[in-house]
């Protein structure tokens, strides 16, 4: 409630509130365009029309939507006093996409152990500037702080969660909060129940989106001895068109999974991470709004793919040959990046394996039926997939 006027705020003077919040904070002023706005609009509108967040979940929520407009504002500062950052060219090697929960993020682990290459770290994509490689002490307090937060995360984390999302300050993490700078990324729909902006983001335009990634990429491997980027997300799935507009060189390693495991885990894992700040949060929303956006990602996928040219892009793992033996799995994507794969990589790669065993914290169980996820529903909407990757879904 506005205690000036006793009535609720409009979403546009909640809007103009974080915005005057994130000026304040960092002193800046420049958001660098406004191609981000209609993102934050239609995100504002819909976690205030139809969220029911906690008083905890309402801070966390508009804490990110501040961090973001933040970070956007120390960004462009520094594209200002160094102009030159935008010379450089992203040369983006592989991207990591397909079904969440089908080995991806272990995949994506061991590939970080690659030291030839460029990945996204944790301490980095949360909290980009000052660039890394500016001062390396001040990259190290980052980093040291980035590791008290997870350790303090993972302590109250629920032991099922923290064997979904394996974590440390320096190791690879996803995009999510890149693709937060213009207010479209599927993080936010962990924090609340907010179906249109989930409708708005499963079809929104995410070349803007690529555009200023791209953009971050730059301060981000300016500084840096490494330039070759590899990333991963499965976001990207659903939006491989304008991902190639903005990056016309990469190429992909798709993972799969049997969606019957796969579906049932990411609702569980939006569960666990909203049912503490969205009290009575409801378990059919969660398993609608998964079926709903996996299948599009699919069906785009597979559109995407008709072509040769985009199919050529691609290199396919099943989980369980990659559970079996990770190391082969990765020879092979080596052989066809035409990349060299040395020993001490490779002991590298052993060592995390070794020290991130499947189930470390405890076997994941979760409950299909309870999200409203049938053997009919997952056929209704995953039949092409099911169909076109068959001998990889074991």
């Amino acid at each position: 409630m506005n205690p000036s006027s006793g009535t609720p705020p409009t979403a546009a003077s909640k809007i103009a509130e974080l915005i005057d919040k994130a000026k304040a904070d960092t002193g800046l002023d420049d958001f660098g365009g406004d191609t981000w706005r209609e993102g934050l609009e239609v995100l504002i509108g819909s976690a205030m029309a139809e969220a029911t967040l906690s008083d905890m979940g309402e801070q966390g929520f508009y804490r990110a939507v501040v961090r973001s407009l933040s970070n956007r504002l120390k960004i462009e500062d520094w594209f200002g006093r160094h102009p030159e950052i935008d010379e450089q060219t992203v040369d983006i090697e592989l991207v990591g996409v397909g079904l969440p929960r089908t080995g991806s993020t272990a995949l994506s682990h061991l590939l970080c152990e690659d030291r030839a290459f460029r990945n996204l770290l944790t301490w980095e994509e949360g909290d980009p500037c000052p660039p890394p490689g500016i001062d390396p002490s001040a990259d190290q307090t980052r980093i040291d702080a980035t590791a008290m937060v997870v350790d303090m995360a993972q302590d109250h984390m629920a032991a099922r969660l923290r064997s979904m999302l394996p974590m440390s300050a320096t190791g690879p993490m996803e995009d999510h909060n890149l693709m937060a700078l213009e207010f479209k990324a599927q993080i936010f729909l962990v924090m609340g129940h907010m179906p249109t902006y989930a409708d708005w983001f499963a079809h929104c335009d995410m070349e803007p989106t690529y555009r200023y990634e791209k953009r971050v990429l730059k301060l981000l491997q300016w500084k840096t001895d490494t330039k070759v980027w590899r990333l991963k997300s499965p976001t990207h799935t659903m939006f491989l068109d304008a991902y190639l507009r903005v990056f016309p060189d990469a190429k992909f390693v798709q993972t799969h999974r049997d969606v019957a495991k796969v579906l049932p885990s990411v609702c569980d894992l939006y569960y666990t991470l909203l049912k503490d700040t969205n009290p009575g949060i409801d378990v059919g929303y969660i398993g609608e709004l998964n079926m709903e956006h996996w299948s599009i990602a699919m069906n785009r996928m597979l559109a995407f793919r008709q072509d040769p040219g985009n199919d050529a892009r691609f290199f396919d793992i099943g989980f369980s040959e990659f559970q079996t033996d990770p190391i082969i799995q990765i020879r092979q994507l080596y052989e066809w990046l035409g990349d060299e794969l040395d020993q001490a990589t490779v002991d590298r790669m052993l060592a995390w394996r070794a020290d991130n065993p499947r189930d470390k914290h405890g076997r994941h169980t979760y409950d299909a039926a309870q999200f409203g996820i049938t053997d009919q529903a997952l056929t209704h909407r995953f039949a092409p997939y099911f169909t076109h990757f068959a001998p990889l879904l074991t």
